[in-house]
Parts: C-alpha cells; sequence; structure tokens
C-alpha cells in the first residue's frame, strides 16, 4: 500500500507553475530592489536628467526654457570642444603606451624565484591608489620651470627646460605622462593576476621545444594574455576620456595654457560651472557619455582580431 503524507509534509504545491517550475514570488525582488533603487537614483536618474538638460537653457538667475537642439547645433560648431576632444584623445594615446611597459614588467615580476617580487608590485601599485591631488602636487613640484628637479637634472647637460605645465604644448604632454606613471601599477597588477592563468606546462613544452625567453613571451605570454591585455585597454580609455581631477591640479583654471590644454571634462567643468552654461555644458556630457559609447564599441569589434581565445 501506498504511504500517505499529512498534508503538511507535501511540497507546496502552489509554488509550482503549470511547467512544474518552483516560483520563490517577490523575494527575489525583494532583496535586489535596494540595489535597482540605488542604480535607478544615481545613475539612471541623472543620464535622464542630463538629457533633457541638455536640450534647455538656463537663465542667469536660475530658471531653464526648451531650446531644442540649440545647444548641439553650438557644440558642432564649437572649436574649443573639438580642441578638448584632440587633448583628451592625446592624453589617452600617452596612457595607452603604459599597456606594453605593464606587460613587460608583470612578466618581469613573475620570473620564478625573483626576490622580494611583493615589494616592487606594492611600489608600481602605490601611486594608483594615492589622492590624484596628492600626486599632481608633487608632479608640480618637479615640472616647476624654475626650481623643478627636471630642468635641474637638464642643466646638468646643458639643457633649459621649459616651464612645462605652462606652456601651449608641453602642458598636455607633461599631464599625460603623469598619467601614464600613476596607471602602470593597475595595469601590472590585473595582467599579473592573468599571467597566474596560463598554465606553467605551456612554458615547459615551448623550452623542451627549444624556444628562447625572448620567443616564449611572444609565442606564449602574450598571445595568452591578449583578453587581459584588452580588458586593461577598456579600462584605460575609459578612465582616461574622463580626465579632470589630474589635469585640473596640476594645471589650475589661472594657468595660461589651460585653455589649450583642456580635457572634455574640463571643458565640461568650464562651461558649467565657470560661464554658467548648464545646458550647453549637459549637451558636452552626452556628447562624452556617446563617445566612450562608441569607442568602447568600436574596441569590442576590433577585439576578435587580436584577442585569443583561451
Amino acid at each position: 500500500m501506498t504511504e500517505l503524507r499529512p498534508a503538511a509534509t507535501r511540497p507546496a504545491a502552489s509554488r509550482r507553475g503549470g511547467s512544474g517550475v518552483i516560483h520563490d514570488g517577490w523575494w527575489p525582488v525583494l532583496f535586489i530592489a535596494p540595489l535597482l533603487i540605488g542604480v535607478a537614483v544615481f545613475y539612471l536618474w541623472p543620464i535622464l536628467q542630463t538629457f533633457w538638460f541638455s536640450f534647455t537653457t538656463f537663465g542667469v538667475f536660475g530658471g531653464q526654457t526648451f531650446s531644442g537642439i540649440a545647444n548641439y547645433v553650438q557644440l558642432v560648431s564649437d572649436p574649443l570642444f573639438y580642441a578638448s576632444l584632440g587633448n583628451t584623445v592625446i592624453y589617452t594615446a600617452i596612457v595607452l603606451l603604459g599597456v606594453p611597459l605593464a606587460v613587460w614588467l608583470a612578466a618581469l615580476l613573475n620570473t620564478p624565484g625573483l626576490r622580494f617580487a611583493s615589494f616592487y608590485r606594492v611600489l608600481f601599485f602605490l601611486p594608483y591608489v594615492a589622492m590624484p591631488t596628492a600626486v599632481a602636487l608633487v608632479w608640480r613640484l618637479i615640472y616647476n620651470g624654475d626650481y623643478g628637479i627636471l630642468n635641474w637634472f637638464l642643466s646638468l647637460v646643458g639643457v633649459r627646460g621649459p616651464y612645462w605645465v605652462s606652456t601651449p604644448g608641453f602642458a598636455i604632454v607633461a599631464v599625460s605622462l603623469v598619467g601614464l606613471w600613476s596607471s602602470i601599477g593597475f595595469s601590472m597588477i590585473v595582467l599579473a593576476a592573468g599571467l597566474k592563468a596560463i598554465p606553467p606546462e605551456l612554458y615547459e613544452a615551448a623550452e623542451l621545444d627549444g624556444a628562447t625567453p625572448s620567443r616564449r613571451f611572444r609565442s606564449v605570454t602574450v598571445p595568452l594574455l591578449t583578453p587581459t591585455i584588452f580588458f586593461v585597454v577598456i579600462v584605460t580609455v575609459i578612465s582616461s576620456f574622463q580626465l579632470f581631477d589630474l589635469l585640473y591640479a596640476i594645471m589650475g583654471p589661472r594657468n595660461p595654457a589651460t585653455p589649450s590644454s583642456m580635457s572634455l571634462v574640463f571643458y565640461f567643468f568650464q562651461a558649467g560651472f565657470v560661464d554658467n552654461q548648464q545646458g550647453y555644458a549637459a549637451a558636452i556630457a552626452i556628447a562624452i557619455f556617446v563617445l566612450i559609447g562608441l569607442v568602447t564599441l568600436v574596441q569590442f569589434r576590433l577585439q576578435r582580431r587580436w584577442v585569443t581565445d583561451v
């Protein structure tokens, strides 16, 4: 005979749908609701609000009026916007030069038997975790045209150094070198984690085949590290397009080289908080958002040609 169980011990039929799948009701939604609310309030709503502001013009004493696409028409014909975009591209390109250097350093610090490897990693990573303002103050002293240590070293070989952060043309390059220096640590740590995922048997097989260390680096390390390199490039490009605090702290608003060295975010700050053109600043912010999205999309399309599937 089939044993009958009490109704209380049977599976709850009300939790099963017609297909036999157990439904948990609203409990999962309740648990993730704080996260969804935070994303909606602090990310989604500001984006939508900024998009609306980009179609308006703010008055001197507050208030706003709908102006259609006037801000975008002004943006398309604004030479300062294109100059800021060019400076941002220059900064991004120079900072990206640190990725190959970070690959080489990560591989070097991953050498078996290397003493004090963890200590070296900490030294390289310290500039990344330091406050940008503190980093900027140190580099302002280094770049100082009158008593900076960089010009002092150049004077030892008979070269008179320029005023690095006060001369148009030199300023954005000088700031870009600081960005490269401070980002290498982060890239190196991420790439070092990617190196740990490469099976050591591949190096042993390559060594048995007679591959030299440089050939093992080119034929084993770099191809298998390309997914991690791709991630580092994506993060570096996105952060470079958001350049502001380092540039502002090194150069300042009254620097004679500032107008020719502004980044896109610096120009957004200038338009919105100095010139009191909040609607136009919102249009610049939307343009930055779109540009980052397009650049990231292009990188994802191009990664199929050079990223190795592991």
